[in-house]
């Protein structure tokens, strides 16, 4: 079977990082945020991984309070020379409470955490450790600090961060190299342009894109997010997929099926080679972490690295981000435009 599936090409994930396929995966959907799962069918879409040379594999202790490390532990005991690791702390979180959301970054915390991911995933050593949110409270200083006493220790081996703004990217590094810069950045999502992309380019740090095909919306799949979605879906407390919303930012799709149409390809594709382009139009490394429960729908994603558009195309698609109808989050403290000057 793998035989008949082309690899992707490969990049260096930043300065010094490791050599990884130009698209990843985001593994949050297969325990959490995104409705029930059938586990088999996600474990063909782990293999496919490997089969279509994705490599970069990412997780969080967050996602299913544990559980998506666990389910995915014998998959990288079946492949662990093959793919490269990534996990985050910085959610802090109760098993038997959902509910609970605490963000920590001190360093008791960070130790306690890379612990538990370590005995979850059941490996020696992570090979991507991202800060998954950020703690303001907590001095960049002493977190990262605690993170290179990680990689230190070996328990580490690359350094990331999630959601940072340009200035915290540029403290963190004088503290200790950082890898890869993991924030949402799609067709529907450029705030991350407005800083974090430039002193990325910068320093010489990879960007990891997550949720790069606005967490599905710019697959075309939804003619009305309220029906589409099942009630256990996160999306249906974001909005750009309520009401009114929802439906002006589905008429903002209309380029991206024309070019689509004219590729030959799906929306999603067009969508996802957009976001692989970013690494031309801005100077640096570019790898997306589009996540799905799918065999056929990785695949899919997997071709559209060997899709370019073309300056004119490229042009059809600038304006969709400044039209989209409400933020990303329905509270965007979290993130890193919530603090930038």
């Amino acid at each position: 079977m793998s035989s008949a599936i082309e690899k992707i090409g490969k990049v260096g994930l930043g300065n010094g990082g490791p050599l990884v396929g130009v698209q990843g995966f985001g593994a949050m959907g297969i325990s959490a945020a995104y409705g029930e799962t059938d586990d088999a069918a996600a474990r063909d879409t782990l293999e496919a991984t490997v089969e279509a040379g994705v490599t970069l594999i990412d997780t969080a202790d967050m996602y299913g309070a544990g559980a998506n490390e666990e389910f995915l532990a014998p998959f990288v005991a079946a492949h662990r020379d093959e793919i490269t690791l990534a996990t985050k702390f910085g959610f802090a979180f109760r098993a038997d409470d959902p509910s609970y959301r605490a963000i920590r970054n001190d360093p008791a915390y960070i130790r306690k955490a890379v612990e538990a991911s370590l005995r979850r995933l059941d490996v020696d050593v992570i090979d991507l450790y991202y800060m998954h949110r950020r703690d303001p409270a907590v001095p960049l200083a002493e977190s990262v600090g605690t993170m290179a006493e990680l990689v230190r220790e070996g328990k580490v081996k690359h350094l990331g961060l999630s959601e940072v703004t340009g200035a915290e990217l540029r403290e963190a590094y004088a503290v200790h190299p950082i890898t890869a810069v993991q924030s949402e950045w799609s067709l529907f999502s450029r705030d991350v342009e407005r800083s974090a992309v430039g002193a990325a380019a910068e320093l010489g740090v990879a960007f990891v894109p997550y949720s790069p095909l606005g967490r599905g919306f710019l697959t075309g799949s939804f003619s009305d997010a309220g029906k589409d979605l099942s009630s256990g879906d996160f999306r249906n407390l974001l909005p750009r997929f309520s009401g009114d919303n929802a439906k002006a930012n589905a008429a903002l799709l209309a380029p991206l099926h024309r070019l689509a149409a004219e590729h030959g390809a799906s929306a999603a594709q067009i969508a996802l080679a957009w976001v692989q382009q970013r690494a031309q139009v801005h100077g640096l490394t570019v790898v997306p972490i589009p996540g799905t429960r799918k065999r056929g729908r990785l695949l899919e994603n997997a071709a559209a690295t060997r899709i370019t558009l073309s300056a004119d195309e490229l042009a059809l698609l600038e304006p969709i981000a400044s039209q989209v109808a409400g933020e990303r989050y329905a509270d965007m403290s979290l993130t890193s435009v919530g603090r930038e000057d």
